[in-house]
């Protein structure tokens, strides 16, 4: 069981990060057709982050502390990374600073913090 626990919060985070990824792709473009494809994909990647959260444990019950720093210490490693990769392949208006203001906001949404 403890491997299918990391495995589903190894999930839980990758699809996490990618909606933290798409909301600040959204804000940085001006084109509103692209906008609304990042759009799209954050609702998508929220909603399969909140199915992983809650095979994870009950939904009501709290994540234990160092299941809670693990948690966001790797999202917040995967979105820079994945961030500094888009900025390195051309994309502009990038705002690394809003990377933990989104994270603490996205592990409140999904109950984890």
């Amino acid at each position: 069981m403890p491997q299918n626990r990391k495995n589903l919060i190894d999930l839980f985070i990758g699809n996490l990060s990618n909606a933290i990824v798409h909301e600040i792709m959204e804000k940085a473009t001006e084109n509103k057709e692209i906008a609304s494809h990042y759009k799209k994909e954050v609702e998508n990647s929220l909603k399969i982050s909140k199915k992983y959260r809650s095979k994870i444990n009950p939904i009501n019950a709290v994540l234990s502390e160092k299941d809670i720093g693990y948690i966001k210490k790797k999202l917040v490693n995967k979105v820079k990374s994945k961030l500094k990769e888009r900025i390195l392949e051309g994309y502009e208006n990038i705002n690394l600073d809003l990377i933990e203001e989104l994270v603490n906001k996205t592990l409140r949404e999904t109950k984890i913090s």
